[in-house]
């Protein structure tokens, strides 16, 4: 219940003179509810909310439940209406454009403060996203973990990668709001395979039965439970993920090359997993068919809006495996020069997965 001015946080409403604006900083605001002065903004509830100000942007923000001004000027003056009345359909079609909007905006704030407040606490970041409203998470927004990278040596950061973009998905359908979450680098380097035999597709591959992970179990070491578990615990989200199982050695791939291809997949349950190409790149590239890409059908609204992130966060540069198989023997890869790429699966390169949290 707070009023923003140009997305920075203003002040609370105190001490409200029946007859007058508040004054809050440099910025007077009055406050109706069912036609009655109040003295702050109501809880959040279903009400129709109408903003007038007189020289600046003003907009009611149903997720975070504040005002927004833009163009804030000295001496603005903005009257907020709140009618009861609004039906839970349109007050729902609020929210999901507020999501639409976070999910279209890049705005890369530390958001760690949120993951360490009281489980009460309707900001507490677990809560923004059970409570679907994602009060303050946008896309590029981060979280800052005492864990360090095996990869380089830095503390991991995790990126908010996308919003809801997994909803409904699955043969057993994902039906809670979640964000899909990435670390900014990768965390270690790893090998799809020992060998180069991928007969298995994604799913029969080392680094999807090991390396990743597949059980919360403080006494492995796996990627799941060196990185994900102690930051996140039981928000990590078991989801169906749709895996390449099989690659045929005489099957035509997706360019109509005779070179081997994906030729199965099933359903899964599944903590994490790596990114597909269409994940990040928009398209598939290297992908020998569509058994590689299941759900992960759709890229994530980091890498539209920020694309340098696809190979380097900051000014570092890095690499790191996709979960198509491009053959026999090799898998798709992100190259550290942006480019997209391949390598036989015994080599070490970056792993950079993907896990959702509620």
């Amino acid at each position: 219940m707070s009023f923003w001015g140009g997305g920075i946080l203003v002040s609370k409403i105190y001490n409200y003179t029946e007859g007058k604006y508040q004054n809050i900083n440099n910025t007077k605001v009055a406050i109706l509810v069912d036609d009655e002065k109040v003295k702050s903004i109501p809880n959040r509830g279903y009400y129709k909310v109408e903003v007038n100000c007189n020289d600046a942007k003003g907009e009611w923000d149903y997720n975070a439940w504040s005002l927004k001004i833009d163009e804030i000027k000295e001496g603005t003056k903005c009257n907020i209406k709140f009618t009861s009345g609004l039906d839970k359909k349109e007050y729902e079609e609020y929210l999901s454009a507020g999501v639409n909007a976070r999910r279209n905006t890049y705005r890369g704030k530390n958001i760690t403060s949120y993951k360490e407040l009281p489980e009460e606490s309707e900001m507490n970041l677990y809560n923004q996203i059970k409570n679907c409203t994602f009060d303050d998470i946008y896309v590029g927004d981060y979280i800052e973990s005492d864990i360090t990278a095996d990869y380089n040596n830095q503390k991991v950061i995790w990126l908010i990668a996308d919003i809801n973009n997994y909803l409904y998905s699955g043969d057993t359908a994902l039906d809670k709001c979640h964000a899909t979450i990435i670390p900014a680098y990768p965390l270690m380097n790893a090998q799809m395979n020992s060998d180069n035999d991928n007969t298995g597709g994604y799913k029969g591959s080392e680094m999807y039965t090991t390396t990743l992970g597949t059980t919360i179990d403080s006494s492995k070491q796996d990627i799941l439970n060196k990185y994900l578990a102690p930051d996140f615990g039981n928000h990590i989200i078991k989801y169906k993920n749709l895996v390449s199982n099989a690659v045929e050695g005489n099957r035509s791939n997706q360019f109509g090359i005779n070179n081997s291809a994906s030729s199965g997949w099933e359903w899964v349950d599944r903590y994490l997993d790596l990114m597909s190409e269409v994940n990040v790149y928009g398209s598939t590239v290297w992908s020998s068919s569509g058994y590689d890409i299941g759900i992960d059908n759709r890229q994530y609204a980091i890498f539209q809006l920020k694309p340098e992130f696809i190979n380097s966060y900051g000014t570092t540069k890095f690499h790191y495996w996709l979960k198509a198989a491009i053959n026999s023997a090799g898998f798709a890869h992100v190259g550290g020069a942006g480019n997209a790429n391949t390598y036989y699966a015994s080599d070490s390169l970056g792993v950079r997965p993907r896990f959702l949290i509620d």
